[in-house]
């Protein structure tokens, strides 16, 4: 007669269950250190490639874009647009209440040479903002090259983000200005842009892994 409850099968040795929880531990271990490495490897890659100087500097554009950050940023951008470099200059994150003249004050440019050719934006409260804002107005004014100021660490993502809102026949000219409190050389020995470069690069990694899988 066959019984009616079978018997539970024993149940594993203790040391059986620890090797078992081991193993799976040095794979997690093993895959945590692996992906560090590649973190950190792309990290230096990174910090390598960020440009020291403005590339082509003569070449001309339809348009200027500046990304507000910085002062530098924006005297870069008035002294391109007072050498013609383009017809047009687009300043992206602009606070609300703050208009052309105001600007040209504080990069002491002459208010009477380039008021008329200097455009605010007000909408862009990111990078992606940025992207997004000078798209549209891009767009309006029918351009297709522009020359792109912001500071150089910040230069890889916005180049990301502006090659996926902008059209694929647009040119960038991408134009990095040196930020003074930036050491790029040796930039593991100064805190400040250490944690500059690592916040950076992961918003880089972010960006790029978003518009990678369509997100």
């Amino acid at each position: 007669m066959t019984p009616l409850l079978q018997p539970e099968p024993p149940a594993p040795p203790l040391a059986a269950v620890g090797a078992r929880l081991w193993a799976r531990l040095r794979r997690l271990t093993g895959v945590g250190a692996a992906l560090g490495i590649l973190w950190l490897g792309g990290l230096l890659t990174f910090a390598t490639h960020i440009p020291r100087a403005p590339e082509d500097e003569t070449a001309v554009t339809d348009a200027i874009v500046v990304l507000t950050g910085g002062s530098e940023r924006l005297e870069a951008g008035f002294d391109l647009l007072a050498a013609g470099r383009a017809r047009k200059l687009f300043i992206s994150g602009v606070y609300r209440g703050v208009d052309v003249r105001a600007l040209l004050r504080m990069s002491q440019a002459t208010p009477a040479a380039l008021e008329c050719c200097v455009v605010l934006g007000y909408s862009a409260d990111d990078t992606v903002g940025n992207a997004a804002e000078t798209a549209r107005w891009m767009q309006a004014e029918g351009f297709h090259s522009l020359r792109l100021v912001t500071a150089n660490y910040h230069m890889p993502r916005s180049l990301v983000e502006f090659r996926h809102a902008l059209p694929e026949d647009v040119r960038i000219v991408p134009h990095a200005v040196q930020p003074p409190n930036v050491r790029l050389d040796g930039w593991w020995h100064w805190r400040g842009t250490a944690g500059l470069i690592v916040s950076e690069y992961d918003k880089y990694l972010v960006a790029f892994l978003r518009h990678a899988l369509g997100l």
